[in-house]
């Protein structure tokens, strides 16, 4: 890593900046909306234990109603009125009259868990009824509900006597006798109502109920089985009435110092918050104490999955960073040492890296378009020679033809035209620079001519007054053709006093046939010229007026070339040409014939004389076949023992070429053997050392071996890091280095790909 980071420091350290500084972005925008996810958790928390709170309260008020309404029922009740308004009877405990009141009291305590334990006081009689039974005596009924730290005396004088309006005597435990002897102490809260209703001063009769705490306080019990806090229930005055999940002290302690504020949320100083609620119904004050722990569970599992996310995200996005840096940074740097190689600076002395590339990237475009405007002012004189090399028929295959034709911009349409020449005539040797200048014109002054007849005709100077042309067109269309020339000479004649003598060959339905149709134009222009004929002169035309065999020294030369070259096909198509020009065009005599053919064999034997063959002893087999033939053979045993000639020396020379092939592919392969450790082995390397193209060196070396150089490369490389793995005396870092990575990580990645498994596993099972 040390490593990597000294090679790619200044550049690296950038692209890492940068992808950091990117990162940071949507964690600071994620760590905003973290905070207000918080305080919105926190709020929706809050929120909720006041409506817990609130809803207690609601239920608890709606209860202490139905009890308010139960003691106004009571007030006008019939019974109970005949018992507080008519006279004291004759019986002074009025036992009937009370037996039924305490029958028709039953069946309100079954219907309300809040009216299950209540009593009636009536003072005509001092007796006090309650569902159960009927107490003659108060002090009774007290024995069996005696109320926590006050004595008989002190209950009768403040709760018996005392008219009563509405009155909640707070939380108080007493003892209640559920059965003979059996007590229980429950803490309850005791409603008080005088009767009748309206008499303030001189009661009646007294309604009390007492309200279990249970039943009360489960409707807080909520708050604190949910939140784990507190809950408490103060009248007008500050009294406590109930309270769930804290001391009775500190209780106090709160009602002392509550607010008159609905709905204040504050801290208590103890990790609590203090929620209040004051009743509009009787003015009581209903408080909860939350842990602020426990509002934040929604908002401590948000920061937990945040935070999460949060690492996961960084981590993942400085790894995906690193990544990125180095990937971009090591192309960076392989162009600032292409560079560096190139100008010859050191390291130290490039200064700022991306100035560096910039100023050599201009200079690259500047000669690029310096090389181009070069190649733009080359380009007619690349085309005038393409269109002499193709009609001299120095291309021997249509691949190399149509590459040629791609680069000098020269449009090959259709396969089938004619090749033609013209002289400009009355001109003698052109022996002064008048004649020269005014032939320069009269050339000019044609080419514009042909190329107003036809704009895609090739057109190039043959001497200084002949112009070669090349005319595409289809094979119905040769008529047309010769009407235009004839239009053209005329036209030329007329405006310019110019005579013109046009030859014209044979039409080619291929490319490879223009060099031969060029040749007939040429013997048709000597004709015309030995004739001072004027106008067409056509090949058919000449050749009717002659004996002479067709073999010309072109045809010859391109013979030998294609030979040399091992073309078999297209030397094949040239013997065949020469062939139906002299045997079936022609009725060549005996000694025409004997003189063709000795010119053939002479071809055959100017190559033997080369000394080109791979074998040596082919040379002499090759002459021995040459002196067979014989004038006196028939056409098609002529043919067969040229053909069997050109067979056996393309095969030779195809030979050759292959072993040479074999090995050029062997000093490639052994140079790759000697330089695999070296992480600038690229094929360009290769070919440089070779001293052949790279296209060339990557086709000729996968014909060969079936594979790429590249590949080859790599092969290499990770067989020698397998012995040194199996070795196990270097780290995977230091394998990488030595087979000519630049870095661990592609090497994994090579290695994986070539041997299906990873470096580590390959050492393992090794081991």
């Amino acid at each position: 890593m040390q490593r990597l980071w000294s090679k790619f420091s200044p550049v690296f350290r950038r692209f890492l900046i940068s992808y950091l500084i990117v990162l940071l972005i949507p964690q600071i925008a994620g760590y905003a909306s973290y905070r207000t996810s918080i305080e919105v958790a926190k709020a929706s928390s809050i929120e909720n234990s006041l409506s817990s709170l609130n809803l207690g309260k609601e239920i608890i008020e709606r209860h202490l109603v139905e009890v308010e309404t139960f003691t106004k029922q009571l007030a006008i009740n019939q019974d109970l009125y005949r018992l507080i308004a008519d006279p004291k009877p004759l019986d002074s405990n009025n036992v009937y009259g009370l037996g039924r009141m305490q029958r028709s009291l039953s069946m309100y305590s079954s219907t309300n868990d809040y009216l299950s334990n209540f009593f009636i006081y009536i003072r005509n009689y001092n007796a006090i009824i309650t569902p159960n039974t009927v107490y003659y005596r108060p002090e009774h009924y007290y024995e069996a509900n005696r109320l926590e730290g006050m004595t008989f005396e002190e209950w009768e004088e403040a709760v018996l006597k005392k008219p009563h309006l509405n009155e909640m005597v707070p939380l108080k435990k007493y003892r209640r006798e559920i059965r003979d002897t059996v007590f229980v102490e429950t803490p309850a809260v005791t409603f008080l109502q005088s009767i009748p209703l309206n008499s303030f001063n001189n009661p009646q009769a007294m309604i009390g109920v007492l309200i279990d705490e249970d039943h009360m306080g489960s409707l807080l019990q909520n708050i604190v089985d949910q939140y784990g806090g507190w809950a408490l229930v103060a009248d007008r005055e500050g009294r406590l009435i109930l309270s769930r999940g804290i001391g009775e002290e500190e209780a106090k302690r709160f009602t002392e110092a509550s607010s008159d504020e609905n709905g204040e949320v504050s801290p208590t100083g103890d990790g609590r918050l203090l929620i209040s609620i004051r009743s509009d119904l009787n003015g009581w004050t209903y408080m909860a104490g939350i842990p602020e722990q426990a509002l934040m569970t929604k908002a401590d599992r948000i920061q937990k999955v945040t935070t999460t996310f949060t690492l996961a995200a960084l981590v993942i996005g400085l790894l995906i960073g690193l990544v990125l840096a180095y990937r971009h940074s090591a192309k960076v740097h392989s162009l600032l040492s292409v560079f560096r190689e190139q100008n010859h600076v050191s390291r130290e002395k490039i200064g700022n890296e991306y100035d560096f590339l910039a100023g050599n990237i201009a200079a690259l475009i500047a000669n690029n378009k310096l090389l181009e405007s070069s190649l733009n002012d080359q380009l007619p004189l690349l085309r005038d020679a393409f269109i002499k090399r193709l009609l001299t028929g120095d291309f021997y295959t249509l691949r190399e033809l149509e590459a040629v034709s791609g680069q000098t911009g020269v449009r090959l349409r259709g396969e089938h035209g004619r090749a033609g020449i013209l002289k400009v005539a009355g001109y003698g040797s052109a022996d002064s620079e008048e004649i020269i200048q005014e032939l320069s014109v009269a050339r000019l002054i044609v080419r514009q001519a042909l190329s107003r007849l036809e704009p895609d005709v090739l057109v190039t100077d043959w001497g200084s007054d002949q112009i070669a042309f090349v005319h595409v067109l289809a094979r119905e269309l040769n008529r047309r053709l010769e009407d235009g020339l004839l239009e053209l000479v005329d036209a030329v004649y007329r405006q310019h006093r110019l005579s013109i003598t046009i030859g014209l060959g044979s039409a080619f339905d291929a490319w490879n046939g223009v060099a031969d149709s060029f040749n007939e134009a040429q013997q048709a222009l000597e004709y015309a010229v030995h004739t001072r004929a004027v106008g067409i002169t056509r090949f058919e035309d000449a050749m009717k007026a002659t004996e002479l065999y067709y073999y010309p020294i072109e045809s010859e030369q391109r013979m030998l070339n294609t030979l040399k070259a091992g073309e078999l096909e297209e030397t094949y198509r040239l013997l065949d040409q020469l062939f139906s020009r002299n045997f079936e065009e022609r009725e060549l005599s005996y000694d025409m014939t004997q003189q063709f053919v000795t010119e053939l064999k002479g071809t055959f034997l100017k190559l033997a004389e080369q000394k080109i063959f791979h074998d040596e002893s082919l040379t002499d087999h090759i002459k021995e076949q040459i002196a067979a033939v014989s004038s006196t053979d028939g056409v098609d045993q002529l043919r067969d023992r040229f053909g069997k000639l050109i067979h056996d020396i393309c095969m030779d020379v195809r030979k050759k070429k292959c072993d040479m092939h074999a090995e050029t592919v062997s000093e490639i392969i052994r140079y790759i053997h000697e330089r695999y450790s070296d992480a600038e082995l690229t094929l360009y390397r290769i070919a440089e050392h070779i001293g052949k193209p790279e296209k060339y060196i990557s086709q000729m070396f996968k014909e060969h071996t079936g594979t790429n150089p590249s590949d080859y490369v790599e092969l290499v490389r990770i067989g020698k890091a397998a012995e040194l793995l199996q070795q196990n005396l270097l780290t995977i870092d230091e394998i990488a280095a030595q087979v000519g990575y630049n870095s661990a990580h592609s090497f994994r990645r090579a290695f994986k790909r070539v041997r299906g498994v990873s470096p580590s596993t390959f050492r393992q099972m090794a081991d």
